[in-house]
């Protein structure tokens, strides 16, 4: 039962860190930022399993984070106002063609990341851009004037 305990605490500290790291670091990784996170994996494992390598303790372990991601999947499906905690909303970053750079800041996405993902998405200049919004997955959505459409079922929250 202390492995079950143990393995909620983790889940639970986890999901915290990739909230605090921010949605736009997630999508991209360098590669420092993912050995760091396959390091924090391991010492994660020794957290919850106390070194006891013994397989009904993996298989506690690693059954408690699959429940409790099923629960919150179920919880985010039935609970709209659970969803907005646990994935967040999107954030317009560009209006009428001006970056929002309070928004910009508050969400750590540099002005490079933001044209970059412009030009992906074939965007030449950011002042044709009628709204760009960045999505809870960390995807940039850009809507251009020529493109005039509805992109989503939900208003983003302006900055």
């Amino acid at each position: 039962m202390e492995i079950v305990i143990r393995a909620v605490v983790v889940f639970v500290f986890l999901w915290i860190v990739t909230r605090i790291v921010g949605r736009a670091t997630l999508g991209e990784l360098s590669t420092f930022e993912l050995i760091l996170f396959i390091t924090m994996g391991d010492l994660v494992q020794q957290a919850v399993t106390q070194q006891d390598y013994s397989v009904t303790s993996a298989i506690l372990a690693v059954g408690t984070f699959t429940l409790l991601t099923i629960v919150l999947a179920w919880v985010n499906a039935r609970f709209r106002k659970a969803r907005v905690v646990t994935h967040g909303v999107p954030v317009v970053v560009v209006l009428d063609g001006e970056p929002l750079v309070r928004s910009m800041r508050t969400e750590r996405l540099s002005p490079e990341d933001l044209f970059a993902a412009a030009r992906t998405q074939g965007i030449e200049r950011i002042g044709d851009v009628r709204m760009a919004v960045l999505e809870a997955n960390g995807q940039l959505s850009f809507f251009t004037a020529a493109g005039a459409g509805d992109g989503g079922s939900q208003k983003p929250e302006a900055g």
